[in-house]
Order: C-alpha cells, then sequence, then structure tokens
C-alpha cells in the first residue's frame, strides 16, 4: 500500500460491533489513512439509575485522540455542511443507525479526483438480512452459515453494490449473539484489510446486488423480548441466544417479570402438562411449550441478580407448578 498517499477517512457506527472492526482497522491501516472524523450516536440514558453513557465507538475514538461528531441528525443541513467540511476521501461505516444523505455520499466521488466512495460493513450476506438486525435474525432463524459483505453505500438500506463478501459457518450449534457478533466482527475486520488496496488502487469493480432476492430485518423492540410459550422449545432458545442481552427474553410469573437467560430445548413431552407449565424433570427445571420441553438452565427475577437454578429453586420453590404467562 506505499503506492498512493493518506487517504482522509471518516469512521461512522456505533455499538461494540463497530468498534471491533474500527479498532483492527486502524491498528493495521492508520498510517496510511487519516482519520478526520468518528462519527458516533449521541451518549444516553443507560440503567436504572439513567448515566448518561457514550457509545462504544466514541469511548474507542477519545482513547486514540480521535475527533468525534456526534449528529443527532446526520442529514440535517448543518451536518451536511460540516462533512462538506471535512471533504473526506473515504467513508467507512458499520452500524450506524441512520441513512447517509445523497448529499454527502456525492462528496466521495469521481474516483478521478482521489475519491473513494462510501463503503459499508454488513453482518450478512447481503441481499439476504438487509436492514437492522442481521446478526439476531440469523439466530432466529437456526442458519448454520451467515457472513459479511462490503457495500459501496448508496442512500437506500443496505442497497448498494457488492465490492467484498466473506462466509463464516458458526462452529457451534448454539451461538449467542454476543458469540456471533465478535466472529462476524472479526470477519469484516480481517475482509476491509484485505481488500482496501485494491479497492483504492481501482482493481475491484463492484457488482450489483440481485434486489430480487432481499430479506430485510425489522428493528429490535423490546416487547420482542416475551415468549410465546405456545412456540416450540427449539424457537424458544434460538430467541433467548439472539436477544441477549437486549432487550432479553422474558416471562410473566405472579405479575412478575422472569428473564430467562440460558436453556436447553428438548423434544420430549411433559406428562400431561399445560403450555407453560413449569415442574421439575430429573431435577431439572422444566417447562412445557407448544412443541417439546424447555429445561431452564439459568434465570433472574426483575430487579434481582441472576440465579443458577438450584439457589432460585431454593428461595421460590413455589415456582414449580406455576403457569409461565
Amino acid at each position: 500500500m506505499n503506492q498512493f498517499p493518506k487517504i482522509k477517512t471518516i469512521l461512522i457506527g456505533t455499538p461494540s460491533f463497530t468498534e471491533n472492526i474500527f479498532s483492527k482497522f486502524y491498528n493495521a491501516l492508520k498510517d496510511k489513512f487519516e482519520i478526520i472524523a468518528v462519527v458516533t450516536a449521541e451518549d444516553k440514558p443507560i440503567g436504572r439509575k439513567q448515566i448518561l453513557t457514550p457509545p462504544p465507538i466514541k469511548k474507542w475514538a477519545v482513547e486514540n485522540n480521535l475527533p468525534v461528531l456526534q449528529p443527532e441528525k446526520i442529514n440535517a443541513p448543518e451536518w451536511i455542511k460540516k462533512i462538506k467540511e471535512l471533504n473526506p476521501d473515504l467513508i467507512i461505516l458499520a452500524a450506524y443507525g441512520q441513512i447517509i444523505p445523497k448529499e454527502i455520499l456525492d462528496i466521495l466521488s469521481p474516483r478521478s479526483q482521489g475519491k473513494y466512495g462510501a463503503l459499508n460493513i454488513h453482518p450478512s450476506l447481503l441481499p439476504k438480512y438487509r436492514g437492522a438486525s442481521p446478526i439476531q435474525t440469523a439466530i432466529l432463524n437456526g442458519d448454520k452459515e451467515t457472513g459479511v459483505t462490503i457495500i459501496l453505500m448508496d442512500e437506500k438500506t443496505d442497497h448498494g453494490d457488492i465490492v467484498a463478501k466473506l462466509k463464516v459457518k458458526s462452529q457451534k450449534s448454539k451461538v449467542t449473539y454476543k458469540e456471533l457478533s465478535d466472529k462476524l466482527a472479526d470477519a469484516g475486520a480481517e475482509l476491509l484489510v484485505k481488500i482496501l488496496p485494491d479497492w483504492i488502487a481501482g482493481k475491484i469493480k463492484p457488482k450489483p446486488q440481485d434486489h430480487s432476492r432481499a430479506i430485510f430485518t425489522k428493528i429490535i423492540k423490546k416487547e420482542d423480548g416475551k415468549i410465546d410459550w405456545n412456540k416450540s422449545a427449539e424457537e424458544i432458545e434460538r430467541q433467548i441466544r439472539a436477544l441477549n442481552p437486549w432487550p432479553g427474553t422474558h416471562t410473566e410469573i405472579k405479575n412478575s417479570k422472569l428473564k430467562i437467560l440460558e436453556a436447553d430445548p428438548s423434544t420430549t413431552l411433559g406428562a400431561s402438562k399445560k403450555i407453560g407449565e413449569v415442574f421439575l424433570r430429573d431435577e431439572e427445571l422444566t417447562v412445557q411449550t407448544g412443541n417439546g420441553i424447555l429445561i431452564i438452565k439459568q434465570l433472574q427475577l426483575e430487579g434481582k441478580k441472576p440465579m443458577p437454578i438450584k439457589d432460585f429453586l431454593n428461595g421460590h420453590p413455589e415456582i414449580v407448578g406455576a403457569i409461565l404467562k
């Protein structure tokens, strides 16, 4: 990569997934790319005490003495003006949560003037799983294979031409959201560092997506964590892995919220048990579902700490025989 000068780059993103990618990119290529800004979400109140907390990518940027911008809406005229004044040669984005307006994307062309577009690292094999929750959706659907795609961004969500793809197979049958997110972030960083020299040199020609095969994912909301015990044990167990730590998966017991943190599915049927009924099977806390049983491994009462099942039963023996809603 010694053949091209330092490139003025803006990094855009928010969560830990982004931090994993940008930190590896920065460590590998910081002598070739000048980071002129890191754009991320605003600080938000977190937890029961509502402590104002910066997003992970801001913490990373501050630690590396990189300038941080936190627009409420990046398509606001003042922020478009700010980005134009910075005049970047390249934007690299991962998991930001806002659509980058055409006025900003237009700054990054043409290539003949030393502009290299806006690259988005997306954790799915596009056009499959466009949108806000590709990792959760892959787990919810029980996919054995997913991956990362780098696209040249346009003004539509995850719609741009494909620059590169990397398939990732799940090496665990019960991969959690965090495990898969970390794995895809590592893959995204590896792919980004690998393709950037050829991208800058003009050796990669982006290929249009097959938009007829596009599958869109939804924004995950708090209510998506509510367990429907009419579903199969396997579906519920995938929900638990996909939606922890946020929004978490929960059920209701005697007007109290009970979080299910870890469980195992089984196709074994409970003996004349009602759907949602809690019972002991070989000393394991078990719930009857619409198809099979769910063996609870760890749970948490609202406002309390997570507890192993043995300790929970010692303090709450009345759960046995209860009907979870």
